[in-house]
C-alpha cells in the first residue's frame, strides 16, 4: 500500500463549514506563426463540493490558484450534502466534485453513468463521548446514544457495518440520532447524547472547546477511500484533457496538504473557521489557523487507488446491499477509470 502521509464551538462560534500543465492530452502553447493556440485558453470547468474538510484537496487547489496554473477556470459550487453533489452532476449542472463514492454507488445501482476517476481522502470519523463518561470502548455504547449523519450516508454504513460489527453489536444496540455535525457536537455537549461520530474539523474543534475525548477513529482502525474523485461519462469522453488537468492540480493540492500542512491551512482556514482564534476549555485561545493545520495533519489525502482501496470499497457495496441501501452488488471496477492515475507511474 503506497505511504500516506499522515470540531462546535459553544454559544457564538461560527464556523463555515462549507469542499506545468496537464499530464496528458494537452496541445502546443502556440499554434502556427507564435499567435496563441485554442488549447492555450483556460479551459472552463464547473467543479461541485462540500464544506467539508474532506474536501480540503479541492478548496486548496481553487484558493491557492492551482487549477489555474493547470489551465483552468473553475467555478466552484458548494452543496450541503453529497446527494444534492451528485445530483447536480447527473443533471449536467457540474462536471465533476470531490465526495463519498458510496453517492456515486446509489446512482450507478440507478443506471446513471458516473465515474470514479481517483482517490481523495481515506475515511476519517473520529466517535467521541464525555471525558468524564467512563466510555473507553465501542462496545460500551450499548443502550446508549450516538449522533451521526443521515441513514444511508458514508458515516452511518461504516457506522453499521464495520464500527459496531467490530463491536460486537447489532445496530438495535445503540439509539441514533441523524444530525448534522455541527448538532452531534452540540448535542454532546450538552449531554443529550452519549456519543458523537463526526469528522474534521469538527473533531477537532469540539475536543479544544468541550470536555470530551476520542475513544475511536475508523481511518486509523479500516482505512478505506471515503472521498473520490467523481465525473461523468459524458466528460471523459468529450474533454478528458479538463478531467486530466483537474486531477493533475488536485493530486499537486493533495501534495501540498501532506507536506507542507501549515502553508495549506494559511489557503483554506477561512473556509471552515471565520474567527482568527478559537477559545479553548481552559479559558485560553489558539489561533483558527493552527486548529486547521493540526485538523490537516489527522488526515489521510492520497490522490491514488491502489489494490486494497478498491477491495475495501467492494466491502462497502456488500455492506450497502446488506443495509438495503443497494438493490444490486455492483462491481466496483467497472465504476472506475484510473487512465490518468496509471499515466502518473
Amino acid at each position: 500500500m503506497m505511504a500516506r502521509s499522515k470540531k462546535m464551538l459553544g454559544v457564538v462560534l461560527l464556523i463555515a463549514m462549507v469542499f506545468g500543465l496537464a499530464a496528458c492530452g494537452g496541445k502546443d502553447d502556440k499554434a502556427e506563426g507564435g499567435a496563441p493556440a485554442e488549447s492555450a485558453k483556460p479551459q472552463k470547468l464547473t467543479l461541485g463540493y462540500l464544506s467539508v474538510m474532506d474536501d480540503a484537496q479541492t478548496i486548496l487547489a481553487y484558493q491557492a490558484g492551482i487549477y489555474k496554473q493547470h489551465g483552468l477556470d473553475v467555478d466552484m459550487k458548494v452543496f450541503a450534502s453529497g446527494t444534492d453533489l451528485i445530483k447536480a452532476m447527473v443533471g449536467g449542472q457540474v462536471d465533476g466534485g470531490v465526495l463519498g463514492f458510496t453517492n456515486a454507488l446509489s446512482w450507478l445501482d440507478k443506471g446513471s453513468d458516473l465515474k470514479i476517476v481517483g482517490g481523495a481522502q481515506i475515511g476519517y470519523h473520529s466517535l467521541l463521548v464525555g471525558a468524564d463518561s467512563g466510555i473507553l470502548t465501542v462496545d460500551q455504547l450499548k443502550g446508549k446514544s450516538v449522533a451521526s449523519q443521515k441513514q444511508g450516508s458514508t458515516a452511518d454504513v461504516v457506522w453499521n457495518g464495520v464500527v459496531l460489527k467490530d463491536a460486537g453489536l447489532a445496530k438495535q444496540d445503540v439509539t441514533m440520532q441523524y444530525v448534522s455535525p455541527a448538532v452531534a457536537i452540540q448535542s454532546l455537549a450538552a449531554g443529550k447524547v452519549d456519543g458523537a461520530f463526526v469528522f474534521e474539523p469538527y473533531s477537532s474543534i469540539a475536543k479544544l472547546s468541550y470536555p470530551v475525548k476520542e475513544v475511536y477513529e475508523i481511518g486509523k482502525e479500516w482505512p478505506f477511500p471515503c472521498m473520490v474523485v467523481i465525473t461523468t461519462g459524458d466528460m471523459l469522453k468529450n474533454n478528458r484533457d479538463a478531467v486530466n488537468r483537474m486531477l493533475d492540480a488536485q493530486k499537486e493540492a493533495i501534495d501540498m496538504l501532506q507536506n507542507d500542512p501549515d502553508k495549506a491551512a494559511g489557503y483554506i482556514t477561512k473556509e471552515f473557521i471565520k474567527e482568527d482564534t478559537i477559545k479553548k476549555t481552559d479559558g485560553t485561545e489558539v489561533k483558527a489557523q493552527d486548529v486547521i493545520s493540526s485538523a490537516i495533519k489527522s488526515q489521510t489525502f492520497e490522490w491514488a487507488l491502489n489494490e486494497q482501496d478498491v477491495s475495501r470499497m467492494q466491502d462497502v457495496v456488500q455492506m450497502m446491499v446488506d443495509q438495503g441501501i443497494l438493490k444490486n452488488k455492483l462491481d466496483v471496477q467497472q465504476a472506475l477509470d484510473l487512465t490518468w492515475q496509471n499515466q502518473q507511474k
